[in-house]
């Protein structure tokens, strides 16, 4: 089903930190809207049309929220569901319905503003999205350290995110990783790369920035980013093809326990060969390997089993999709509730019918 006839930002109001637009609205579009009046989308969402061989803009606000992407300052700000006040949509019933409002407040009865963000529209075709958004920082700084090893920085992340620093980003990038940066402090160390990006008022970050630098000074060479580069980073941290950026590739996108992350990819690397690194402060691991290997989600999905988390398949050719669940298979309890939820708004399985799991 096409919706990019649906376009159109139909409100919005800076004073109330309310938007609203047709879902087939582009992201390019929105973003533009909200740097005029010096705001954003706080969660930050991906460019994945660059991931999967596309040119970079050409994603959807009803793509973002049907697919809840968030990026690296889901850590504070958090997911793409969390700013979805109302949509309008049709059922696969082929009946209008709408939900939520223009403002965040408690919700009585069910919350299917929650239910579609992440459905990837196996539920219903949104047509107008309603989100919140928020003014735009004064002053971003990326306090970075050189060096480290995956279970030395993941280390270092969390003690910066248990501090009182308010860091709104954690990542780190080993050093293959790094030197495909654009960001020349960071390409040309020749090692790998922690990053922490502090984001508020000038004289707050000034002060905070100072205190992850003396937290950091005896763990290695700590540099920081200004504007322009710290922009560029978190970019390319947040669009993942910058950094993985073999366009035979499989991508794989793992969340885990941060304390768990670097000895998971340790195992992983040790069973085949892949790329990977760190986001969300350790807790989210973007994995990237060769496109003929036959065995990468069932290796991945068995390493996360005990310390829990789950594995999508974001990029594979047509061949390895069909050898691997796209998404991490469910319990049959989950099973059960999303089938009759399927049952209710798409009873004819009409609308992507086998998109998420079978059947749904």
């Amino acid at each position: 089903m096409d919706l990019s006839g649906l376009s159109g930002i139909s409100l919005y109001e800076p004073e109330e930190l309310v938007l609203s637009a047709a879902a087939g609205t582009s992201m390019t579009d929105i973003h533009q809207a909200l740097a005029e009046h010096h705001q954003q989308l706080a969660f930050e969402p991906p460019d994945f049309s660059p991931l999967f061989g596309g040119e970079a803009g050409l994603g959807t606000l009803g793509g973002v929220i049907a697919a809840n992407l968030s990026g690296p300052r889901r850590l504070q700000a958090g997911a793409a569901r969390d700013h979805f006040l109302g949509f309008a949509a049709i059922s696969g019933r082929g009946e209008e319905f709408k939900s939520g409002g223009r403002v965040v407040k408690n919700v009585t009865g069910f919350d299917l503003s929650k239910l579609l963000a992440g459905s990837f529209g196996t539920l219903a075709a949104m047509t107008t999205v309603t989100i919140k958004v928020l003014p735009a920082p004064e002053k971003t700084r990326t306090v970075l350290v050189f060096g480290l090893d995956d279970e030395s920085a993941i280390q270092a992340l969390s003690d910066v995110l248990q501090g009182p620093f308010e860091a709104n980003s954690a990542a780190h990038l080993p050093a293959d990783i790094a030197a495909k940066s654009s960001v020349s402090y960071v390409a040309s160390s020749g090692r790998s790369v922690t990053a922490i990006r502090l984001q508020g008022p000038a004289p707050s970050v000034e002060v905070r920035c100072q205190g992850v630098r003396a937290l950091w000074q005896d763990r290695g060479e700590v540099e920081e980013l200004h504007g322009h580069n710290s922009a560029s980073l978190w970019q390319e941290i947040r669009d993942v093809s910058p950094l993985l950026n073999n366009p035979g590739d499989q991508i794989w996108r793992l969340s885990v326990p941060p304390a768990d992350g670097a000895k998971l990819v340790e195992g992983l690397k040790s069973q085949f060969e892949c790329d990977a690194y760190f986001d969300w402060g350790g807790g989210l691991i973007w994995l990237a390997a060769a496109s003929g290997l036959e065995q990468v989600g069932a290796l991945a999905r068995d390493a996360i089993a005990m310390p829990g988390g789950h594995a999508t398949l974001l990029r594979a050719s047509p061949e390895r999709r069909l050898l691997n669940d796209v998404f991490q298979p469910q319990s049959a309890e989950l099973r059960r509730l999303s089938k009759t939820l399927k049952d209710n708004f798409d009873p004819d399985g009409v609308l992507n019918p086998g998109r998420m799991y079978e059947g749904i």
